[in-house]
């Protein structure tokens, strides 16, 4: 499946934004709105909050991202800060952060690796180390890409296991993990100490 990007050419019957970016917002805070007040039915609450606890999120986590992109969250994409992995001799992690790793997954996990580093090796110590399932790993873009550079570099990795981007929630830590979300429109950007709290502090 490919991800839709910015340099997608609109097709036949498209406005080409002619009503502008202020037309488009004021629709979109509408229709939010209007989601938003809709009363959802009980079980569907019970379920979501199910899901919600599957995946590893609190409910208002998961419930944002259902209202921010209009789908369910299809796989994780986990930074190198997002992991707070140490690079030290060999690679490190937290015992709170590959204890939830360990729990079973109800969507894909995918790492990124430093950009230096061989994704594959990096998955196969990063799967070790935390003794958790790591689906598929690639390189991360450099601290110094670009906006176009980081979409299409996060873009490439997704197509290669055929996830759409707006399904994908990324764990990460700092701003330029915030903006390689922002720059390839993945569902939601999520700080690693909101998806692996250290209950021990």
């Amino acid at each position: 499946m490919t991800s839709q990007t910015a340099e997608t050419t609109p097709g036949i019957g498209h406005n080409s934004n002619a009503l502008g970016r202020g037309w488009r917002r004021y629709a979109w805070k509408k229709a939010r709105k209007n989601l938003v007040a809709a009363r959802v039915p009980l079980e569907i609450v019970r379920i979501r909050v199910r899901r919600a606890r599957r995946l590893g999120l609190t409910y208002p986590q998961y419930a944002s991202v259902l209202l921010g992109s209009g789908r369910d969250i299809v796989g994780f994409l986990f930074t190198v800060n997002g992991r707070q992995l140490r690079l030290a001799r060999q690679l490190e992690a937290p015992a709170h952060v590959s204890a939830k790793l360990q729990t079973t997954p109800d969507a894909p996990r995918i790492a990124l690796s430093p950009p230096e580093e061989e994704a594959a090796e990096f998955r196969s110590e990063l799967a070790e180390i935390t003794v958790a399932r790591i689906d598929a790993a690639f390189p991360a873009p450099a601290p110094e890409a670009s906006w176009g550079a980081a979409r299409r570099i996060v873009h490439r990795a997704l197509v290669e296991v055929s996830m759409p981007a707006d399904g994908i929630v990324i764990i990460g830590e700092g701003a330029d993990d915030a903006r390689w979300a922002d720059a390839a429109f993945l569902a939601k950007f999520i700080p690693t100490a909101e998806y692996f709290p250290n209950l021990n502090e």
